[in-house]
């Protein structure tokens, strides 16, 4: 096996619950291979470097190895290597996202009416 499906490679290697939601991914423009935007059709070789961004998270990934089928969590992670700068920026951006939800604490209650009305009315002054 020298080529593979892109969008069944990413499902083998469980960046994608289900084949579908990869092909779609890949449409949309959220997985570059070697820096290009490319269909779900597109072939993946041993060595392709692969960027892949699910909600906020991006990774970069090289191929070195390839499957058509979807098997273990271990099988699944010796398909790739994920390169250093991408694991220190993942880091990064998991403390910043982390440090900022513990900065503020969401209200007890909702405001009541009078509360509310307050609170329009502050609006409007600036």
């Amino acid at each position: 096996m020298d080529i593979v499906r892109i969008d069944k490679w990413l499902w083998a290697a469980r960046f994608f619950k289900t084949r579908s939601l990869a092909s779609k991914a890949v449409s949309g423009g959220h997985v570059s291979l070697n820096g290009n935007r490319v269909k779900p059709s597109r072939s993946v070789q041993v060595g392709d470097i692969l960027v892949v961004r699910r909600n906020y998270i991006e990774f970069t990934l090289e191929v070195v190895a390839l499957s058509e089928k979807r098997g273990p969590a271990k099988i699944a992670q010796s398909l790739y290597e994920e390169t250093a700068q991408s694991i220190a920026k993942r880091e990064m951006l998991a403390e910043q996202r982390r440090i900022l939800k513990l900065q503020g604490k969401p209200p007890e209650r909702r405001p009541e009416k009078r509360e509310r009305r307050k609170i329009r009315q502050f609006l409007k002054k600036e």
